[in-house]
């Protein structure tokens, strides 16, 4: 397996050079996909651009010759003399190099061919050598593609050198290193993280085939508190399997929360895949052996776990990545690859971005995930989530939202953004829950054994997580469009990334302590789903309100009741004004308090029905036009009362009409002598001679009509 400059696992002070050409292209920034540091100065590659080369990394260098940090080691000259060294601290197995090029946009630098040395005291040096002669090893065609140089025969030291002989451009270099360790390390190099876990756990990577039968066999297990269940399938059909833990599989139980963890959204990324198989593993033992911790969680939620989002990908990557899969280990992102396919967030109809096809034998690490449209995948994703995190690699943090950040206006007169939540800054957009956000960030990193270990800096630049760990996804890597985001702005689920380490498919020797160091974050990350208020909102007749609206006062972000009328509010220890609202009912307003125990505050609420529904009916008698409301005491324009007269006149003969037809009625009843009309006209008629309207009395109509449109008044007053 690889020894560590990927991952920092091997420290800055281990890595030395003969020379560099400044402190930005120093020993300690030749580690194997070393990304350069953006300065102010110098802007990354837009989404926009069209690269020549895609390579292996997300290249985030720098178009400035300036640039402070930059992507791989560089010696101050063209000496053949130079000579990159690695200290192992230990008698080690060497077995081969992988080397890249320098990380820059502007530079095309890279060692075709080099030496490679030897040596237990760092001062008496043994070149390699075919039995006859110094062994030259061939490198580098590009800056970006990793090259594997195998020994034919391992070599046993402590000390390693590359002594590079040709190379294209400047002398830069990027490496890795693979070996096996043959002996402790020094007593007074102690690393306390080397840790061997005492779970009982199957620590080894797991093909499709492996991973089914390894569900299969933690159900078995415990079939009375897990059921495993498929979400779709694949590009080539392979099926995407989840498993859900709870005390009672298969239903949604009311106040009972979701929660799902994923991984494997990368084929290359297998560290989340296993971390979840071993989740898997220790939920089902614990609660077997009656740990009160675990059987409190089981009992009080329900979990899914979905380990690979992309089984393609995986099975791919693991036959191409061979013995050197770290080299999978890429810098985040995509750089300015077209972004295009299915992914499984909080909705389904949701489209996440992914990296097509790096090079050929490279797209492993990048397949559809599921297949557009699929029915069984729209049903795995009917539960009201609540709280969720999807786990990666290539860095070691928590990302939360925004993920994206939205461009400054071009004036100050420029229509708001609809996301545009009060924030100080016009480039980065905080959510009105950032508060909670972090609470949830840093409740996983600062359980982790080494997160929050940032002295060392970052997978491929300096640490940009302030010391904590912890970052929003618009400030470290802007993107539009993510899970994460979608999540929050359309559904209930508070969504983060997790960003396992460096190495994103760790040697089978690792998975222990990668276990031992997320082992807690895990277990503390679910239970956070307790925290804030939960409750029930029904009707006066005990019927549960399913989709009625709850409005937390001062944040502007809402959730919805599921079907069973109960819902979840994940917020930070606080007394809250809070709100619940329903079509057809009355709102229905009370406090809430949050404590700091793990525990969520029951917030439960009853709504009574509001006459709105008979308000709308009678209006759609009318056609749904409004009727205009006279406001006491404001004068009315000539033209107003002009319209007012007419329509009195029209009404008051309707009504004359309508009482000259019963009087008519009710007089040839009482006289059937009465001589016959001579003229017969179509419609009833009066000869009366109407005066006025100035010097008309008021009669009973009149009257009638007066209450009628106080009535109509008051009731369309009501309405508006």
């Amino acid at each position: 397996p690889p020894i560590g400059l990927e991952s920092h696992r091997i420290e800055d002070d281990q890595i030395l050079a003969s020379s560099m050409l400044r402190h930005g292209l120093g020993a300690q920034r030749g580690r194997l996909n070393m990304q350069v540091r953006v300065t102010p100065s110098a802007q990354p590659m837009g989404h926009g651009d069209t690269p020549t080369h895609i390579p292996l990394t997300a290249p985030q260098a720098g178009t400035k010759e300036d640039d402070f940090f930059d992507g791989a080691w560089c010696a101050e000259d063209d000496s053949r003399a130079h000579w990159l060294e690695v200290d192992t601290r230990r008698i080690t197995m060497f077995t081969g190099v992988i080397t890249q090029g320098r990380d820059s946009q502007i530079h095309d630098d890279f060692v075709t061919s080099f030496y490679v040395g030897f040596s237990n005291d760092s001062q008496h040096w043994v070149m390699y050598s075919n039995g006859y002669e110094e062994m030259m090893f061939y490198g580098n065609v590009d800056k970006d593609t990793p090259v594997l140089s195998e020994f034919p025969e391992p070599a046993v030291a402590r000390y390693i050198r590359i002594y590079p002989q040709r190379w294209n451009g400047s002398l830069c270099l990027r490496l890795e290193v693979l070996g096996c360790p043959l002996s402790a390390v020094s007593s007074y190099y102690t690393q306390q993280n080397e840790v061997t876990s005492t779970d009982n756990l199957d620590f080894r990577h797991h093909s499709y085939k492996d991973m089914r039968q390894l569900m299969k066999v933690v159900n078995e297990e415990c079939p009375t508190i897990t059921r495993i269940y498929n979400i779709g399938k694949s590009s080539r059909g392979l099926k995407i399997y989840a498993m859900e833990i709870s005390d009672n599989p298969g239903e949604h139980e009311t106040g009972e929360p979701e929660f799902r963890y994923t991984a494997g959204l990368h084929g290359n990324e297998a560290l989340g895949r296993e971390l979840l198989l071993l989740l898997m593993q220790f939920l089902c033992k614990e609660y077997q052996d009656g740990n009160p911790r675990v059987r409190g969680l089981i009992t009080d939620t329900r979990i899914h776990l979905v380990p690979s989002l992309n089984p393609d990908g995986y099975e791919l990557a693991h036959e191409a990545i061979g013995q050197w899969s770290r080299m999978w280990g890429a810098g985040m992102g995509c750089g300015s690859v077209g972004w295009d396919g299915k992914a499984v967030g909080c909705s389904p109809t949701f489209t996440v971005h992914h990296c097509p096809g790096l090079a050929t034998g490279f797209q492993a690490g990048h397949l559809r995930c599921v297949r557009e449209g699929d029915g069984t995948w729209r049903s795995g994703l009917k539960p009201p989530w609540t709280h969720q995190s999807n786990l990666q690699g290539g860095e070691k943090l928590v990302s939360f939202p925004f993920d994206m950040a939205r461009p400054s206006p071009p004036t100050r007169a420029a229509a708001p953004h609809p996301l545009d939540y009060e924030d100080e800054s016009p480039e980065l957009q905080e959510t009105p829950d950032h508060a909670v956000f972090r609470w949830l960030a840093i409740s996983y990193a600062s359980a982790h054994l080494t997160m929050t270990e940032t002295f060392r800096g970052g997978c491929h630049a300096p640490d940009v997580t302030d010391a904590m760990g912890i970052v929003q996804g618009a400030k470290w890597h802007p993107q539009a469009g993510s899970m994460n985001d979608f999540s929050y702005l359309h559904t209930n689920c508070l969504e983060l990334s997790i960003y396992l380490g460096c190495d994103k498919f760790p040697h089978e020797s690792e998975l222990q302590q990668e276990w031992e160091n997320n082992k807690e974050s895990l277990l503390t990350f679910m239970e956070q789903i307790h925290r804030g208020i939960k409750g029930v909102v029904t009707d006066q007749q005990g019927e549960p309100i399913a989709n009625a609206t709850i409005v937390v006062g001062g944040i502007s972000h809402n959730v919805r009741t599921a079907s069973s009328g109960d819902y979840w509010r994940i917020l930070n220890p606080g007394e809250y004004r809070v709100s619940a609202r329903a079509e057809g009912y009355n709102p229905s307003v009370k406090t809430c308090h949050v404590l700091y125990d793990i525990g969520a505050t029951q917030c439960n609420f009853v709504l009574s029905r509001s006459n709105w529904k008979r308000i709308r009916e009678i209006m759609a008698m009318n056609g749904n036009r409004p009727i205009r409301r006279v406001v006491p005491g404001r004068p009315m324009t000539p033209r107003e009362h002009l319209r007012l007269r007419m329509r009195l006149r029209y009404r008051m003969r309707l009504r004359e009409q309508m009482r000259l037809r019963r009087f008519n009625t009710t007089t040839a009843t009482s006289s059937p002598t009465a001589p016959p009309s001579t003229t017969t006209l179509p419609f009833p008629f009066s000869s009366t001679a109407y005066t006025p309207w100035s010097q008309e009395p008021p009669t009973a109509g009149t009257w009638e009509m007066d209450t009628e449109t106080e009535v109509v008044t008051e009731l369309v007053t009501e309405t508006e």
